[in-house]
């Protein structure tokens, strides 16, 4: 910055200050509103639900988790049933965890294998060369 040698040049000065200071006090006020805005806790619930969303391996991994759960009670409930025994409760929640750990662990394995048998029943219904007509 030069030296300033008048007072008419210091008054230019000044009102160049409080010019630039008044701009940068509006972008200061609008950032507050902004942040304020950002920290609504709907806008939180937003922007974490977009995140959740968009990230593709975390859907999967809730999706994994979920399916292993669901497939640990269904075989926790074949091998049960009704029964009463302890002992077959006991080795039905064992069934459980282990079939709950493989199937959140190895979702991939059980997804191909399922799509395998899925479009091996199907097309063999569809393209069974044996039918009567």
């Amino acid at each position: 910055m030069q030296n300033i040698t008048s007072t008419a040049g210091l008054k230019n000065a000044i009102q160049l200050l409080e010019v630039e200071q008044a701009i940068r006090g509006e972008l200061v006020k609008e950032q507050f509103l902004l942040i304020c805005e950002s920290l609504k806790p709907i806008n939180i619930l937003k922007s974490t639900f977009k995140d959740i969303t968009s990230s593709s391996s975390l859907l999967d991994n809730i999706l994994g988790t979920t399916v292993g759960l669901a497939t640990g009670f269904i075989s926790k409930k074949i091998v049960v049933g009704t029964s009463g025994n302890i002992f077959k409760k006991i080795f039905g929640s064992m069934v459980q965890s282990g079939v709950s750990s493989f199937v959140a662990k190895h979702p991939e394995a059980i997804k191909s294998v399922g799509q395998f048998v899925f479009q091996h029943i199907f097309r063999n219904k569809e393209h069974n060369p044996h039918e009567r007509e």
